[in-house]
């Protein structure tokens, strides 16, 4: 019975893959390549996730900073 159900929507299985595969922090022009998507296919179908990974990667940009930040002001009081 599961299985007549997976046969009937199969795109469920590979949706369920690309949008792991970006909430994983995979590149998103590596989950196109993958694919067999253009990027801006994977931009059209997967901008929630698009979009969180942007989120995601300025939080570390920021925190990098901060450290970068810390390491400077530690260096110029030694």
């Amino acid at each position: 019975m599961l299985a007549l159900e997976l046969v009937q929507r199969p795109y469920d299985l590979r949706h369920a893959g690309i949008s792991f595969w970006l909430a994983s922090g995979v590149d998103p022009a590596e989950c196109a390549r993958r694919a067999g998507q253009s990027i801006q296919v994977l931009f059209r179908y997967y901008a929630k996730f698009l979009a969180e990974a942007r989120h995601h990667a300025n939080r570390l940009i920021e925190d990098s900073m901060q450290r970068w930040d810390e390491c400077d002001d530690a260096a110029a009081g030694a």
